[in-house]
């Protein structure tokens, strides 16, 4: 639910196959799973751009073949980093899976199901291709060439501000999932432009503030965010710290914890998103990504430990 290759995996698939959307984001995923365990009118289960952790991938593995073992059809789509041995124990628990760490997940499921999918839906895969910086990979560079890339550019950054200003209202988060399902484009969305001035008004405001609050490590820089997305701050943190790796973290009231994201730059050779994985169960956490691009579940009390502990990791 917090980036457009999850909402637009969300879209593809109610396109294909109809059925209800549930958007959740890393804390609210295994619950989300333990719910449907017990929904006895459940006939297939799609999960779209939900990477594992350490912390949940064995549990993750047992409710899926639980509900395997009820006759639930599941297809798991992704493109993040997965233990090789939890692919083998989905395989042998019968779930279709389909991953490639070299395609944004809205491009795979595409690609998968293309004919049962209008041809607007290459266009939703190629704009979640660049807003997971992935339109350079095979598949999404092809979806790409087919359209304008200025109007691709714009289209896949005002699908993403509404979906990162809107978090806290899951409602709309399913209109979007509905809209685009419905083969429109995010200018034909009612209010979309206006809304995405409003959080570029706010990104504006928010480089002044890293600029104040920014702190620095060794190797990495890291801030907290109040008042905006830490996804949205983090890119600013990276690039203004001067330091390979950027830090950002917003406490979750609910949840009692912070939602980190980090951001590796171009000359970082260290795959973040393994580190992260392993580092974050260190800390009662879970985490994990991409190599340059990842994020983190940190208990509140253990954030600060979190961060100098990565620090030390990224100087080996």
């Amino acid at each position: 639910m917090e980036d457009a290759d999850g909402i637009s995996s969300a879209a593809l698939i109610r396109q294909a196959f109809g059925g209800e959307t549930v958007l959740v984001d890393y804390p609210g995923l295994m619950p989300a799973l333990e719910a449907l365990e017990h929904d006895e009118k459940l006939k297939s289960l799609y999960i779209c751009d939900l990477g594992l952790s350490k912390n949940n991938q064995d549990q993750f593995v047992e409710i899926l073949s639980s509900l395997k073992k009820k006759k639930v059809a599941i297809t798991y789509v992704d493109h993040h980093d997965i233990d090789p041995e939890i692919i083998k124990k989905l395989q042998k628990a019968k779930i279709k899976i389909i991953h490639d760490v070299n395609e944004c997940t809205t491009v795979q499921v595409y690609a998968a199901f293309k004919s049962k999918l209008s041809d607007h839906a290459a266009f939703i895969a190629a704009c979640a291709a660049i807003t997971d910086y992935m339109e350079d990979r095979p598949k999404g560079s092809r979806l790409l060439q087919i359209y304008d890339r200025q109007f691709a550019l714009i289209s896949a950054t005002v699908l993403t501000y509404n979906i990162v200003g809107h978090q806290k209202d899951p409602d709309y988060l399913l209109y979007l999932v509905e809209m685009l399902s419905e083969s429109k484009y995010p200018h034909e969305i009612p209010n979309s432009f206006e809304f995405a001035q409003i959080q570029v008004e706010k990104l504006a405001t928010m480089i002044e503030k890293v600029k104040k609050s920014l702190k620095k490590m060794k190797n990495l820089g890291y801030m907290e965010i109040i008042d905006a997305g830490a996804s949205g701050a983090v890119n600013f943190v990276l690039g203004l710290s001067g330091k390979d790796v950027g830090v950002a973290y917003k406490e979750r009231v609910d949840h009692g914890i912070y939602a980190v994201s980090i951001r590796g730059s171009k000359s970082c050779s260290i795959h973040l998103g393994r580190l992260v994985n392993s580092l974050a169960q260190d800390f009662g956490g879970s985490g994990g990504g991409h190599d340059k691009a990842c994020g983190a579940v940190i208990p509140k009390d253990k954030i600060m430990p979190f961060i100098k502990a990565l620090n030390t990791k990224l100087n080996q």
